[in-house]
């Protein structure tokens, strides 16, 4: 078991880490900036993920009267946006892999800042304060953007032979997390169903999902991934502040228990917008672009 909890504390600090990395070799700091050259689809693309879901997982975790740590679980992953899978779900969804790139852009490095300062808001009881959540978020998740971006703009060859790595490094800790945390929460994991964890977190993904679609400024691709990008939580960042600043190990069940009913909501979802796109002029497997964000 000690091996087992070892292999489990390293995957959920490499899980962000690699995460970020991987992103941060993808774009340039120009591609960065330039979705900031459309003020109202930013603005939109805040108030979904950062005000509108946060109150939803909230709104869910009254309905279904969840305890304190389900309900801070659903209100860390609901305060957490800008997750890179987006850019798997974009590409099985047959929408254009630039608007997902411009949305990660923009939620990511928001998400740094918003955490340390919403957390203590919206959970109640918390002990941390924003400088103890914000430290961590920074270490394993701005850091490693900051530093894949400037080795893309330095480096271009190097970071493109270190993307697959980082991506596969990941993917690997993510599926270490979940083995690790059924084997050493197995019977908190049980003990969700019939709570109504799993119909909570079916809610908060397929209502993230309609309020970013909803939401989002006209066409189709527009609200593909926006739809797409708003139910897609940053598991990662959730997983940072539940393991560094909470000591419970329900949360932390919950959350991995999130990030699987996740992928299994949205796949489907992005299966069924695939069969109406339309495909986007650019190629979907080049380079993510911005330009068009």
């Amino acid at each position: 078991m000690a091996l087992v909890e070892f292999l489990s504390n390293i995957s959920v600090l490499l899980f962000p880490i690699a995460s970020m990395f991987a992103v941060g070799l993808s774009f340039t700091f120009t591609q960065i900036i330039r979705p900031l050259r459309y003020p109202d689809r930013v603005f939109r693309a805040l108030v979904a993920n950062f005000i509108l879901v946060p109150l939803l997982a909230l709104g869910i975790s009254r309905l279904f009267a969840f305890d304190y740590s389900l309900t801070s679980a659903m209100a860390l992953v609901g305060m957490a946006a800008g997750a890179p899978f987006l850019l798997k779900l974009t590409q099985v969804a047959n929408s254009d892999v630039r608007l997902g790139a411009s949305l990660l852009v923009i939620l990511m490095p928001l998400t740094v800042v918003y955490m340390p300062l919403a957390v203590p808001l919206l959970i109640k009881g918390v002990s941390v304060n924003a400088i103890g959540i914000a430290v961590p978020l920074v270490l394993t998740m701005f850091l490693p953007l900051l530093i894949g971006h400037l080795l893309d703009s330095f480096f271009p060859q190097l970071a493109f032979r270190l993307q697959p790595v980082a991506r596969q490094t990941s993917n690997i800790a993510l599926v270490t997390i979940v083995v690790t945390t059924l084997v050493l929460n197995g019977s908190l994991f049980r003990g969700l169903f019939g709570t109504g964890a799993v119909m909570g977190a079916i809610l908060l993904t397929a209502g993230g999902f309609g309020i970013g679609y909803l939401i989002s400024s006209q066409g189709f691709n527009r609200r593909t991934v926006m739809g797409l990008g708003t139910g897609q939580r940053n598991i990662a960042a959730a997983l940072v502040v539940a393991s560094q600043d909470f000591d419970d190990p329900k949360m932390l069940t919950m959350i991995v228990l999130f990030s699987i009913v996740d992928l299994l909501v949205l796949f489907p979802i992005a299966m069924i917008l695939r069969k109406r796109s339309t495909p986007p002029k650019s190629d979907a497997a080049q380079r993510p672009n911005t330009d068009d964000a």
